[in-house]
């Protein structure tokens, strides 16, 4: 790129220029520093301090492999009312319904609407989609039915194994705002 009104510089007189310029940098004289350097070389060298005895570790196992994670929240399992026993097992021939793929911990209740005298309640999944749902409609992975919608919480009984074989219910309150409880 060239400018108007200025003229390019050969490359040999650019070199002429530079190597000039860097020729007056110094005269070569460089007693001082090297009286310095004379200087700090004939110091003793300080002592080194000895390193600083290690204490091993003591190996430690990790026991809490099979306890709920910190980061969810802690599930309190209220007795259920309804009658237990083996009559108490998941419906395999239901047809699921589309909040059942989402835990309830990634279901949040955003609202309700009123019609008449029934009561639903809005429901925003984890992809950020809002549902409608009311009593006798099932939510979350753990068999979850509707019993119950107020205006400030769900209630839910969900079917979960009781680690013997069989199942067991559990009630569970999902609130306005917040998430799930108990």
């Amino acid at each position: 790129m060239r400018l108007p009104g200025i003229k390019p510089i050969p490359k040999f007189g650019a070199l002429v220029v530079i190597g000039s310029l860097l020729g007056g940098c110094g005269n070569g004289d460089f007693g001082d520093l090297q009286s310095f350097m004379n200087e700090v070389d004939s110091r003793p060298a300080p002592p080194i301090a000895p390193l600083k005895t290690f204490q091993p570790a003591e190996p430690f196992a990790y026991e809490a492999m099979g306890l709920r994670s910190p980061f969810e929240p802690p599930v309190v399992v209220k007795p259920s009312e309804r009658p237990r026993g083996p009559q108490v097992k998941p419906n395999p021939n239901r047809v699921k319904q589309y909040l059942e793929q989402f835990t309830i911990a990634n279901l949040a209740m955003v609202g309700t609407l009123s019609q008449g005298a029934s009561m639903y309640a809005l429901i925003r999944d984890s992809d950020g989609g809002v549902h409608r749902v009311q009593p006798g409609d099932y939510m979350g992975t753990d068999h979850g039915r509707i019993q119950s919608i107020d205006e400030t919480a769900i209630e839910l009984v969900e079917i979960v194994p009781d680690g013997t074989g069989s199942w067991v219910e559990r009630i569970r309150t999902v609130s306005l705002g917040g998430g799930e409880k108990g």
